[in-house]
């Protein structure tokens, strides 16, 4: 029964489960009615979601693909909010974090599938470590209109935000290490190798 009323287990417990619901899965089924975990790349993120709704409707495959990038970016840093407001140590806000972006790659709600992380890992980023998440998403977007390839941006973005995270905060506050973001970032890559065999084999599609 103590490990139920833990503060700290019942954080990390919602952290996993509630990064792990599949939002773009929900939008794209409910309101274009089909499956996207059946289409396109089968990611269950934002970019799939607009590039197979937008064979049906592309009016609606903006709004839903805006409203997915949204709901993952925000549904792992409202649970790091949340234990902010409870006051807990960055240990525990930095392991809300790690297991935000493990929920939402590894789903209990899709048998442990699930998306690539970089809407959900930025998100929580973004709480933690602000500018260098700022500077990282604007590299981000820099890349991603030159290059029109949303995987391989989303890694240059990530490349990004390890380099400005070292540079603004030789030691992250409250636990030195910088584990937390490599631990995020290998899993980040780790869920686009795929995206990057294509790369180099140069089928990666273009949004």
């Amino acid at each position: 029964m103590d490990f139920l009323t833990n503060q700290n287990i019942l954080l990390y417990l919602a952290a996993y489960l509630i990064a792990g619901i599949p939002f773009g899965y929900l939008l794209a089924k409910k309101f274009a009615g089909v499956d996207i975990k059946e289409a396109g790349s089968g990611n269950i993120g934002a970019t799939n979601v607009l590039r197979v709704v937008k064979e049906k409707d592309p009016k609606l495959a903006k709004k839903l693909g805006a409203i997915t990038l949204f709901l993952d970016a925000i549904k792992g840093a409202l649970v790091i909010l949340a234990a902010m407001m409870l006051g807990a140590p960055e240990s525990v806000l930095w392991t809300i974090a790690v297991l935000a972006v493990v929920g939402h790659c590894f789903s209990a709600f899709l048998f442990f599938e699930g998306g690539k992380g970089v809407a959900t890992g930025f998100g929580v980023l973004l709480v933690m470590m602000p500018i260098p998440a700022l500077i990282a998403i604007a590299v981000w977007v820099i890349a991603a209109k030159g290059l029109k390839i949303s995987s391989l941006s989303s890694l240059i973005g990530l490349i990004a935000f390890i380099i400005a995270s070292y540079v603004i905060y030789p030691e992250v506050p409250g636990i030195g290490s910088h584990a937390p973001i490599w631990i995020i970032a290998f899993i980040i890559f780790y869920k686009h190798i795929p995206n990057i065999v294509r790369i180099f084999k140069k089928e990666e599609g273009k949004v």
